[in-house]
């Protein structure tokens, strides 16, 4: 098996058009991705979820690496980029080569859903609470989803209340899908505020806040979710973000860029299974020639090839759009369903390929590990989470039809 596959995306890719800086990121992020999350990628990826199981020492490389610094401006530590939104989702790709559960929790997580959250909050709030993030000195999380709502995030479906009462707010009610709960220290919590949806920060440590055990799940085991339960929870006036019934907007905002950064992770996952299987079927031979040598694979290999590319221009033309103040929407929800869905195509084929070696998790006699498994049990969620790719192809036909037609 390769140690180090060829890198395809270095012929077939080209960056003309990417910024000067944008592309020192990513020479930055894959510098720290090859030395720092390749040799934990197994360890990540398949190790069950269980609540001691957080990986901080992670979270701290990224914090001593200064990637958390890339998405947010100077006045809090952060790199003052001119296209930070570019840069962080190059970040992203970069990490999920070796392992999109780490990505998706401690990049997407904490930089991106917790982190845009933060910043587009007041000043105070701001220089509370994003420094320490940039330093990894504690862990956020971004609570909208609960037992009985997800994709619908109307106040209809929101069970989770938020009671005005003197100098803030009581909380009840529960979350679901939490990502690092178990070793959280604040959460973005989207609540009910009287026939409005509201975002406030909850200290994770308040009485009241329960945490349950992580759940279970088919792939990602590096992100631990788990449900939150808020019985009478205060919550000072201080610690809201936005006004009192522009919750929904505040979300909604940090998960657009969020959707943007699934559509990096996802080709970073699909990336990695052509890298890796592309150099394996160059290598093995059946029937006396390379299992590359056969039309099939050729011009598999060569849709593949197409699909990446394009999934990845998507995001990143995205990025920029976003970061020029310009309206993004229709190509974040593009780019999460390109990305989230040639991660499991590419990941498939790839597995298909290499037959039963792509299907083993480690070849226990030869002592070696195989990642394949586990980026087509990653990669699934990617069309789930974060706005299901059902939603992002309504949003896009609303843009087409226009709402009076879609709804």
């Amino acid at each position: 098996m390769m140690s180090q596959p060829k890198r395809y995306a270095t012929g077939l890719s080209n960056d003309l058009w990417l910024p000067a800086e944008a592309l020192a990121v990513r020479e930055e992020a894959r510098r720290f991705a090859d030395n720092v999350l390749k040799p934990l990628a197994h360890g990540l990826n398949t190790t069950p979820e269980k609540r001691e199981g957080f990986r901080h020492d992670v979270v701290q490389a990224i914090a001593n690496a200064g990637l958390y610094e890339i998405p947010f401006s100077t006045d809090v530590g952060g790199r003052g980029l001119r296209y930070p939104t570019l840069a962080t989702l190059l970040v992203m790709e970069e990490l999920g080569y070796y392992s999109p559960g780490a990505a998706s929790a401690f990049y997407d997580g904490q930089a991106i859903l917790c982190g845009q959250t933060l910043n587009n909050a007041s000043d105070k709030i701001r220089q509370a609470y994003i420094p320490p993030l940039i330093k990894g000195e504690i862990v956020c999380c971004f609570a909208t989803s609960e037992p009985d709502t997800s994709t619908d995030l109307s106040v209809s479906a929101m069970q989770t209340t938020a009671k005005r009462v003197e100098g803030g707010y009581v909380v009840n009610g529960r979350k679901r899908w939490i990502t690092n709960s178990v070793a959280g220290d604040i959460v973005l919590l989207l609540c009910k505020t009287g026939n409005t949806l509201t975002m406030l920060i909850v200290d994770m440590h308040s009485e009241g806040v329960k945490v349950f055990d992580p759940d279970l799940k088919m792939g990602n085991h590096a992100q631990l979710t788990a449900d939150i339960e808020l019985s009478n929870v205060f919550v000072p006036e201080a610690n809201r973000v936005g006004e009192e019934g522009a919750g929904l907007r505040v979300a909604l905002g940090s998960l657009m860029i969020g959707r943007a950064g699934i559509a990096a992770l996802g080709v970073g996952m699909a990336q990695r299974a052509f890298d890796f299987s592309a150099n394996y079927i160059c290598e093995r031979e059946v029937f006396g020639k390379p299992i590359a040598a056969f039309q099939h694979w050729q011009f598999t290999y060569a849709d593949h090839a197409i699909a990446i590319e394009n999934a990845r221009n998507l995001y990143q033309k995205a990025a920029m759009i976003h970061d020029k103040g310009e309206p993004s929407l229709p190509l974040m929800a593009m780019a999460k369903v390109s990305g989230s869905e040639v991660a499991v195509n590419m990941s498939r084929d790839a597995i298909q390929a290499c037959g039963g070696y792509g299907f083993a998790r480690t070849m226990t006699s030869d002592n070696v590990d195989w990642p394949l498994e586990a980026i087509y049990r990653d990669a699934k969620i990617g069309e789930i989470y974060e706005g299901a790719n059902e939603v992002q192809r309504w949003a896009v036909a609303r843009e087409i039809f226009g709402r009076g037609v879609t709804g």
